[in-house]
Parts: C-alpha cells; sequence; structure tokens
C-alpha cells in the first residue's frame, strides 16, 4: 500500500502509526511536513515552505484563513509534484488544523482523505472565558466563528475525520459527528511504565531522585495558564512548608503554545515566581525546561505525585504517558481529563481552580504512599486497556485505514467504555 501523510511538524501525532506502516513490507510513506531535522526509518518526508511572510494584509478575522490557504496551496504543489513523479496514494491521513488538508483532494481526487478534526471553537462553555484571570485572545465570537472556517473546510474536503477524545468529537457540530471517528493516537506502554529501580538525576546538581523520594512533577510543552501552571505555583509554598522533604521538579518551556502572551520581556514563570517571592523554597523547586523523551519518562517513574492540570482543552499525550508510567496523578476536573480519570478509581480530580485543594491532594499523595498504590496501579491498568499502540490502538487505526481504502463506512464509536473492576498490575 501506498501512504500519505501530512502535518506540520513531522511526525507528531502519526509518530506510532507511521512507523508501523513503514516497517511494513510493500509499504511506500510519504510525509508532507514543514522543514525539521526529524527522521524515520523507511519513511519519505517532503517538505512544503514555512508561511513567512509576517503581517497579513486582510482583516482581523481572515489572517487564520488565509494563513490556511497558503499552507493547503503549499500542500497541494508538493502532492502535484509527487503524482507527476509516479506516486499515487491508496490513502492520505493529515491534519485539517493549519489547512493542509484543504486542496489534496483537487490533486488525488479519487484518493480518500481521513483528516484529524481536533478541536472546534466554542466562545462559550469551553476554553474561552474559562479562566477569568487571564482574558482570551479570542474573547470575540465573531472572530472565533471566523477561525472555525478552516475546521469547516477542511471537513467538506475530507470523507472522514477523527479526534483523539469523545469529548473533542462532541465540541464539533452535530452534523460533523457522523462523518468523525474517536480515536486517540495511543502511547508505547511497554516504554511508558512503571520502574522502581528508576532514577532521575537534576542536572547541574548532586541530586538523584528515586521512588523513595517525595517527587512532585508537573509536565506541560510550555509553562503556561491553560496548562493551569499558574494553579500549580500557588499550590507550592503550602505543600514545601508542611512536606520538608519534597522535591519539585517541572518540565516544560518558556513560550506560549496556547492562549494569550505574557507582558513583553516575561513569562510566565517568572509572573509567578515574581508573586510568590519568598514563599518559595527555590532549593526543592527544579525547573528542567525541556528535557531529553527518556529523560522525561524517567522522572514520571520517580514521581510521587504528578500534578495534571489544563483548561477543557485538548488532552495531552503527557497524562497518557503519567497513568502508564503508574504515576499518582492528581488531574483538574475539567472535561477532557474526567473522560479517563476517575477520582479516586484511578486518580485525583480536583478543582482548577483551588489551589489550596491541590495542596491538601499533594500532601496526602506523598505522605502516604502505601495507601495511593491502587490508585497508581489502576492508572497504569487504564492506559494499557484503552491506549496501549500495539495491542489496542494500531489495531483500530489498521481497521479505519482499511474501511476507508475499501470504500466502507467507519465506525464512530469513542473508545473509552466503561470498564469493570481492574486487574492490580504490579510495577517492575
Amino acid at each position: 500500500m501506498n501512504y500519505l501523510f501530512i502535518h506540520q511538524n513531522f511526525p507528531a501525532q502519526y509518530r506510532h502509526v507511521v512507523k508501523h506502516l513503514a516497517a511494513q513490507r510493500g509499504n511506500q510513506v510519504r510525509f508532507i511536513t514543514q522543514p525539521n531535522d526529524n527522521s524515520m526509518v523507511g519513511v519519505t518526508k517532503v517538505t512544503y515552505p514555512k508561511d513567512d511572510r509576517g503581517p497579513i494584509n486582510c482583516h482581523a478575522y481572515s489572517v487564520e484563513i488565509d494563513r490556511a490557504i497558503h499552507n493547503g496551496a503549499a500542500v497541494a504543489q508538493v502532492c502535484r509534484g509527487l503524482r507527476d513523479g509516479g506516486f499515487h496514494p491508496d490513502l492520505i491521513v493529515g491534519h485539517s488544523g493549519w489547512g493542509e488538508t484543504l486542496f489534496v483532494r483537487d490533486v488525488f481526487p479519487d484518493v480518500p482523505l481521513l483528516a484529524n478534526f481536533e478541536f472546534y471553537y466554542h466562545y462559550h462553555g469551553v476554553d474561552v472565558g474559562f479562566d477569568p484571570e487571564f482574558v482570551s485572545i479570542f474573547n470575540d465570537p465573531a472572530r472565533l466563528r471566523a477561525r472555525n472556517a478552516t475546521n469547516l473546510l477542511s471537513f467538506e474536503a475530507a470523507d472522514w475525520g477523527h479526534s483523539a477524545t469523545e469529548w473533542q468529537r462532541s465540541l464539533y457540530p452535530p452534523e460533523m459527528r457522523p462523518r468523525l471517528t474517536t480515536l486517540h493516537e495511543g502511547v508505547d506502554t511497554d516504554l511508558a511504565r512503571p520502574m522502581r529501580t528508576a532514577s532521575f538525576k537534576i542536572p547541574g546538581t548532586t541530586h538523584s531522585l528515586t521512588r523513595r523520594d517525595q517527587v512532585i512533577t508537573y509536565v506541560a510543552r510550555n509553562l503556561e495558564p491553560y496548562r493551569g501552571f499558574h494553579i500549580f505555583m500557588r499550590a507550592l509554598p503550602q505543600v514545601l512548608r508542611r512536606c520538608p522533604r519534597a522535591r519539585v521538579v517541572i518540565v516544560g518551556g518558556d513560550g506560549v503554545s496556547y492562549g494569550a502572551p505574557p507582558a513583553p520581556r516575561t513569562t510566565y514563570k517568572d509572573m509567578m515566581l515574581q508573586e510568590l517571592g519568598s514563599k518559595l523554597d527555590l532549593d526543592r523547586v527544579h525547573f528542567m525546561g525541556m528535557i531529553e523523551h527518556a529523560d522525561y519518562l524517567t522522572l514520571l517513574q520517580v514521581s510521587s505525585a504528578h500534578v495534571y492540570l489544563t483548561y477543557p482543552f485538548v488532552l495531552s499525550w503527557s497524562f497518557i504517558e503519567a497513568m502508564a508510567s503508574g504515576c499518582l496523578v492528581i488531574g483538574s476536573a475539567t472535561p477532557p481529563v474526567l473522560e479517563v480519570l476517575r477520582d479516586g478509581e484511578n486518580g485525583i480530580a480536583v478543582d482548577f481552580f483551588s489551589p489550596r485543594t491541590l495542596a491538601n491532594r499533594i500532601e496526602a499523595a506523598i505522605e502516604q504512599p502505601a495507601a495511593m498504590q491502587g490508585l497508581r496501579e489502576a492508572a497504569r491498568a487504564t492506559a494499557v486497556k484503552h491506549f496501549d499502540i500495539d495491542r489496542v490502538v494500531l489495531p483500530k487505526w489498521k481497521t479505519l485505514f482499511d474501511d476507508l481504502i475499501h470504500h466502507r463506512r467507519p465506525s464512530t464509536r469513542a473508545e473509552l467504555q466503561p470498564e469493570p473492576k481492574v486487574r492490580r498490575i504490579r510495577a517492575s
């Protein structure tokens, strides 16, 4: 089979499935992306130029769709080159969010196109307006409605779509959902797994943390309000004061992935450090910045309490990897989290806006590790049952791909179903 994948940041969500397909005898895999240094055995990467035009001379509401059309046209041009070079895909799979799939069908009209529909924007009830402390850059219903134009045009241009969680799928208009399958990207639970003998060395120090230590972990692509960084930081003074052995390890960059940027010449980390000042014992709070994936997994293996907070928004891969690693996950009681985390069964849910409650839950978790072991094992079991890439998710991707290639109507069934009491799984 010939497969064509499209995503501006190769390999992104398609890492596992692309690797699997490339390893199968007889498959050819092409991947259209913007220039980057990533590579994968058996995958031919074809690039299109990033949109570096700077400010665009159009209405403010039209900026996103203008850039989407620019990306879509560039991808279509690459597709013409592939076609003229003799490559004809049996299936095309791509992310719809940046317009990259808009014009692919004009080049390959007879090839089924599966597009990732990640998030449909709403002015009320989702991320915009959720946190009154930080006004969204999209706090304008007209602009947000225009922002969904890429979603709608991409849907019309695709044969079928997929969303990672049932909640994300539910955000799309009712008339779109019958052509959207809930299917997560999956996690390598053989790689992200408990390891009692793990040891994480904090760079620049003599400290090596193990499961015997009290380690509080927080991970995000960037340290910002959308992922509850401000709430987490405000919980730390109480935790550090009451738990003198505790150490906090924070992973994430200083940029902004979602929402509004901080004030000029500062970061959200700087803002929180300035706000909390001497209330924080910075000798026990370690900012890692961005670290290698292997080091990040080791950090999860030594975690005593892993905090994951988020606005009602796209669920992070790190949340599932933390569960797979057997972490005691303390997560915000927000829709994307509660689709997976069940309070008191496989983790602990807290009010997003209550640093005091969060601090109390962290304190209980690190001071009573034996009492939390059942939650850890249940978290691992949930990740293995629903998100294991090889044994659970890849077979579902294969079914979806085969249905489209053979012109069968795929299922839209949500991936997460109510599960019976889990069998205890012991950490290695």
